[in-house]
């Protein structure tokens, strides 16, 4: 997020933090240059949530836990779009990034949450050197009200722009406005030449001539009577508008006092996103590690999660973000979590028993204008601190299976506490950093700087834009894991066979990533884009090293059918192992395909890569019911699952609805 949509990124808005995810939201642009896209883009705030959010796509790892992806902070968004103020003028400038797509970005949370230009600037005043001129700046507020009121309709003639330069009234008016002074707030210091007016934004300027006059009565005991004829003559004719311009504005002052009296806060904003999913799978049996088994977890049953941000503008230049999660359902049961979750689970999956989580908690800061720094306990990772390219990227909003999120690579090592910033290096270039520890708050198992037990993950990301309609980023990630899985919670995410050692399984890997991405809006309603994605891991514990691989091309059609709506094509390979040939210090093999792909016995020492190949294809249509409510059938077909032949096509049916807030 947003829609996230007015994302539009200028050399100030690159400082968002990779939110959103919200809700969402929502959509967050990943190109460092203004472009214009039906799609909304995320402005300076925005992409908070992409990276930290509301609707982030949630990815769980192979061991219960998921990487999120980024929010439509969420589309409080219209997409998730999150169009809101928060207060500060200068706040647009605090450029914090969150890949577009979310709120709550962590293990098992969302992101998708995008906050938007959440600046006002307020015009200024030119003081009056005329002491019978007001002090105040005169502003019709009802134009204003009944233009921006959508479904407002003219209902009577007086409600057109009939007081014209020639009539009567207008010249009255203009005479005594250029006598007494009693309009000074126009620029040119004049009643605005021989622009038509409506009869209420006469009846405003007349209000305040009479108001100003009213002064200067009081302060005379003469006073010309061709003056007050004129003005007897304009409150006669312009009775009925005066009177209703006082009633409105004391409503408006109603509604202020208010929303002052039952405001949440002066400084945080509130945004999130709930989403309901209804889905079902086929399914027979599956073939791992040489046994059958059965998949039991083909019954059509109900997911719900909801995500909470909370954006605090602690100065024009600093926001803290604390997100929350909870959600319940999963497409599988732990007797087929392991592996096949990795190969059908869905980005909105977030299941913890309803029970509340903490998935963001960090603090943002931007120095000068092209800096931005976030370092925080909870929701720092690269999910989180990276652009997303791919501007639907959301749990909430973008595509439905967990694979179609974003390149896996960005979700290794699922970190939570750590450091990263985002730097607008030029209009067209900019650089994210990030390093993260999976146990920031254990100092026995883990640690900011990580332990035997601890996942420490450290990348960077480029993202350049040639053209204002193409973005194209370039990933590299180094992560030590000290039990053989990656964390991407999509494919083959275990690389290596684990061996108990000291209570714990071990498998100890450092992972060397390299991705890169694309993403061309070839007109309006047509956007191609895809990823690829390379590990090497080399083993700890011994010798030898695996090799993964994946990619993905989509097809993104915005506002199809319908202005917000969005149809989406994508089709692409799970990370596959494509190469293993690992032993530890005692010369056992410890070689994923070998042990969990064969028909027959399971033997680690078979060496090479997974016997076949997965496709991912996922058809999805979204449709933007209301500005807060969109609705997402879609259908995924997996050829070839586990990457084995061997076992049957799986295809995936689900319908997901998204309320953001």
């Amino acid at each position: 997020m947003t829609t996230y949509r007015r994302l539009a990124k200028t050399a100030s808005s690159a400082l968002i933090f990779a939110t959103v995810g919200c809700w969402v939201t929502s959509f967050c642009a990943a190109q460092a240059t203004p472009v214009e896209s039906s799609e909304q883009q995320q402005t300076d705030l925005a992409r908070l949530t992409e990276t930290s959010g509301v609707d982030p796509g949630l990815s769980p790892s192979t061991e219960t836990e998921l990487a999120t992806s980024p929010v439509e902070i969420v589309s409080p968004t219209t997409e998730t779009d999150i169009t809101t103020e928060l207060a500060v003028s200068a706040a647009s400038e605090v450029g914090m990034i969150t890949p577009r797509n979310s709120l709550i970005e962590s293990e098992e949370a969302f992101e998708d949450i995008k906050v938007q230009d959440l600046a006002q600037a307020l015009p200024e005043v030119e003081e009056a050197s005329d002491p019978t001129v007001p002090d105040t700046l005169f502003v019709d507020p009802l134009e204003a009200v009944e233009e921006s009121d959508p479904m407002g309709q003219v209902t009577s003639v007086s409600q057109l722009r009939d007081v014209s330069p020639g009539d009567w009234a207008y010249e009255a008016l203009r005479s005594l406005v250029e006598r007494y002074g009693c309009i000074a707030g126009y620029p040119d210091g004049t009643f605005r030449g021989n622009r038509a007016m409506t009869r209420y934004e006469f009846a405003a300027g007349l209000n305040a001539c009479l108001q100003q006059i009213e002064r200067l009565i009081a302060g005379r005991s003469e006073f010309p009577t061709g003056d007050l004829e004129a003005l007897r003559r304009l409150v006669l004719e312009f009775e009925a508008e005066i009177a209703t311009l006082g009633a409105r504005v004391d409503n408006l002052e109603g509604r202020t006092a208010l929303l002052e009296d039952n405001q949440f806060s002066t400084t945080t904003k509130i945004f999130g996103q709930a989403i309901l999913g209804v889905q079902g799978r086929s399914g027979d049996e599956f073939v791992l590690a040489g046994n059958d088994i059965s998949d039991d977890d083909t019954n059509v049953n109900v997911i719900n999660n909801v995500q909470l941000s909370l954006f605090t503008q602690l100065s024009p230049r600093s926001l803290l973000l604390t997100s929350f999660q909870a959600g319940n359902g999963s497409t599988t049961s732990a007797a087929t979590r392991d592996p096949l979750g990795n190969f059908v689970g869905l980005g909105y999956e977030g299941d913890n028993d309803n029970d509340l989580q903490l998935t963001d908690l960090n603090y943002r800061q931007l120095f000068g204008s092209s800096f931005a720094l976030i370092v925080g306990p909870e929701g720092v990772n690269p999910v989180n601190v990276f652009r997303g390219v791919n501007r639907i990227e959301s749990a909430g909003s973008g595509p439905l299976s967990r694979f179609a999120q974003r390149n896996p690579i960005i979700n290794i090592g699922n970190g939570s506490g750590g450091i990263g910033f985002d730097w607008q290096i030029a209009t067209r270039l900019s650089l994210q950093g990030v390093y993260s520890s999976s146990l920031s708050a254990d100092p026995e198992n883990g640690g900011i700087f990580g332990g035997d037990q601890t996942t420490t993950t450290a990348g960077t990301q480029l993202v350049v834009s040639p053209l204002d309609t193409l973005d194209i980023s370039l990933q590299y990630i180094n992560s030590y894991s000290p039990n053989g899985f990656l964390g991407t919670g999509v494919g083959d995410d275990r690389v290596a066979l684990q061996q108990v050692n000291n209570g714990f399984l071990r498998a100890p890997i450092n992972t060397n990533a390299f991705g890169a991405g694309l993403e061309w809006r070839v007109i309006p309603k047509l956007t191609v884009g895809g990823w690829a994605g390379f590990t090497d891991s080399g083993y700890e514990d011994g010798s030898g090293d695996v090799q993964t691989f994946n990619w993905m091309a989509f097809l993104n059609f915005p506002d199809l059918f319908g202005e917000g709506n969005l149809g989406a094509i994508y089709v692409g390979q799970p990370p596959k192992i494509t190469d293993s040939d690992i032993t530890d210090d005692n010369g056992l093999a410890r070689n994923v395909p070998g042990f969990f792909t064969t028909d027959g016995i399971p033997n680690a020492f078979d060496e090479g890569g997974q016997p076949d190949t997965t496709t991912h294809l996922e058809v999805f249509y979204r449709w933007q019911v209301a500005d807060n409510i969109s609705i997402t059938p879609g259908v995924i077909v997996i050829f070839n699952p586990l990457h084995n032949d061997d076992n049957d096509t799986i295809t995936i049916g689900a319908i997901r609805t998204t309320f953001t807030f």
